[in-house]
């Protein structure tokens, strides 16, 4: 679900691009390369804009719809599982049901739900009984931390391996980093994570009782040792992330700079003498950048939406635990204001990405 955790359909869709871009294809072939979007016609630009804004906000609304009936669907009785499994009177559970509004029919509960959210109210959680958007706001702070850093190492992890290995292309470097990264891809997180705290936390393996099993703090610390305490924490977590993450930009970066390989202007930049090292920082990795470019946004949008198996295996207090546990009730206010939250960090970091793509490419949105 973030960064870390991978999203398949990213990594075909920028390495689609790539390709396409590279091979002279449709993007290429729609007419003079000044006369995209970014060659002086603002009103062209604007149009576009304003079509990626247009399917932004229609997304947005289908998230909205998804998110209130589809986890409707989720079996059990929320009520009921706000008891906790006490003995209550039906008038109770009637009088709780009224309470959340769940007395309602369905097409009411939209409609309240609908005009709530534009005015930034998820409604109140059930479990915790506090408004669902000062949950969310709770536990922003502590995902941004993890899955930020997170993903600045595997991000640029992921973009200088990625370079390196596609022009070492062949060489034993190149082979097992490439093997390397398809094999993390492809570990499950929690697995990984559950593996980590089991050789450096729990005591089996060879450096047993490094780093906390999970949490983000003591909750002795204060100052300079409480920055200590949580980075502390945030090791394995983070190591977790970055193992399964950066994989996904080395290998489109990668692919791109192997289609950039075989362009003509580096085969003049060589025989102008330029040097190979030169060549590959000024001419090649410039333009094998653009599909990575886009998928740095996509991964952006993920690390407000925190990781889920990640978080929860680690005790994170973040917004995938917070997920977890309110899928566990279900707590349908919050599970609907988290899901929503997830989706429109997404879309609006993938609409970011394609209106600024043309100022990058003036091939793309003609």
């Amino acid at each position: 679900m973030t960064g870390g955790e991978r999203n398949p359909a990213a990594i075909l869709a920028a390495e689609a691009e790539a390709t396409t871009a590279a091979s002279g294809g449709p993007a290429e072939q729609a007419g003079p390369r000044g006369r995209g979007p970014r060659a002086g016609n603002t009103t062209a630009y604007l149009q576009y804009v304003a079509g990626k804004l247009g399917g932004a906000l229609v997304s947005m609304f289908a998230v909205l719809v998804t998110s209130f009936f589809l986890f409707r669907l989720i079996p059990g009785d929320p009520v009921k599982q706000m008891t906790g499994g006490r003995r209550v009177s039906s008038e109770q559970l009637a009088a709780m049901r009224t309470e959340f509004g769940l007395d309602q029919p369905v097409w009411k509960q939209f409609t309240d739900y609908c005009g709530n959210v534009l005015t930034g109210d998820f409604g109140t959680s059930y479990q915790f009984h506090t408004p669902v958007m000062d949950k969310i706001t709770e536990a922003l702070g502590p995902t941004l931390w993890l899955t930020g850093t997170a993903y600045v190492l595997y991000t640029l992890i992921g973009i200088w391996l990625g370079t390196r290995t596609a022009w070492r292309n062949g060489r034993l470097g190149d082979r097992f980093h490439t093997g390397l990264a398809l094999t993390l891809y492809s570990v499950p997180s929690f697995w990984l994570g559950l593996l980590l705290i089991i050789t450096f936390s729990v005591g089996v393996g060879p450096l047993p009782g490094m780093f906390p099993t999970g949490g983000m703090e003591s909750g002795d610390e204060s100052g300079i040792g409480y920055v200590v305490d949580v980075a502390h924490h945030m090791v394995l977590p983070v190591v977790t992330l970055v193992a399964v993450g950066y994989a996904q930009t080395l290998l489109v970066m990668r692919s791109s700079l192997l289609d950039e390989m075989g362009s003509d202007y580096l085969t003049t930049a060589r025989a102008k003498g330029l040097r190979d090292d030169l060549v590959r920082r000024r001419h090649a990795v410039p333009n094998a950048l653009l599909p990575t470019v886009t998928l740095m946004f996509v991964n952006l949008g993920t690390v407000v939406a925190g990781a889920i198996l990640v978080e929860t295996v680690f005790s994170w207090p973040g917004l995938g635990g917070l997920f977890y546990q309110a899928l566990s009730v279900p707590d349908l206010p919050l599970v609907q204001g988290l899901f929503f939250v997830f989706a429109t960090a997404v879309i609006l970091m993938n609409t970011v990405a394609d209106v600024i793509y043309p100022l990058l490419d003036p091939r793309v949105g003609r």
